[in-house]
């Protein structure tokens, strides 16, 4: 059996924080390697008074897409946390500009929910994001996680919690059905 490896991304799509990760996956035994991760940050604009809210929308949607359209493009398979329903109507609306920008992808995703990856890594659907973020660092300690330093102790910051989310989606995707259908259609080409 030879060893085909593939490029891969994980998304943690959100309007203000899109968690991503890269990496090899050897299509044979799911190993992950060369993991590293980004965080895309925007900001809702401060000029309230002169820039309508969808214009300022559409200009982070934006972003995001420029952001991680060179690294869809240097990958193979995505891996993404696809964002649920919400109760307010601002949450919405960054669902909808996620779904759209991840709707733009034109490689194989392997779709996931929050509460399948809080099983999948903590075993239960309320799993804590400090239970998730450990759980990344412990896997790849080397990925490049932010961190800040105190009075000489070096700690991770919170806003891993993004990445650690779509090195989650990576890992509970390769135990999916889609995964698995992916995998066979892909080594007829790898």
């Amino acid at each position: 059996m030879s060893n085909k490896i593939i490029k891969f991304a994980g998304f943690d799509p959100s309007l203000r924080n899109f968690g991503i990760v890269t990496g090899s996956l050897n299509l044979d035994t799911a190993e992950v390697t060369d993991v590293s991760i980004k965080l895309i940050e925007t900001e809702a604009t401060s000029a309230k008074k002169t820039v309508r809210t969808n214009s300022d929308d559409l200009r982070r949607a934006n972003e995001i897409w420029r952001g991680i359209k060179p690294i869809v493009d240097s990958v193979n398979i995505v891996f993404a946390e696809l964002p649920v329903g919400s109760q307010s109507s601002r949450a919405q609306t960054s669902y909808g500009l996620c779904l759209g920008v991840l709707a733009c992808i034109d490689k194989p995703i392997i779709q996931l929910t929050p509460n399948d990856i809080k099983m999948h890594i903590g075993g239960k659907k309320d799993t804590s994001k400090n239970t998730i973020i450990e759980w990344a660092v412990s896997k790849h300690p080397d990925a490049g996680w932010f961190t800040k330093k105190v009075k000489g102790e070096v700690s991770i910051v919170s806003k891993n919690e993004h990445p650690a989310d779509a090195l989650a989606a990576v890992y509970t995707g390769l135990e999916t059905d889609q995964y698995r259908q992916a995998v066979s259609m892909m080594r007829a080409f790898f």
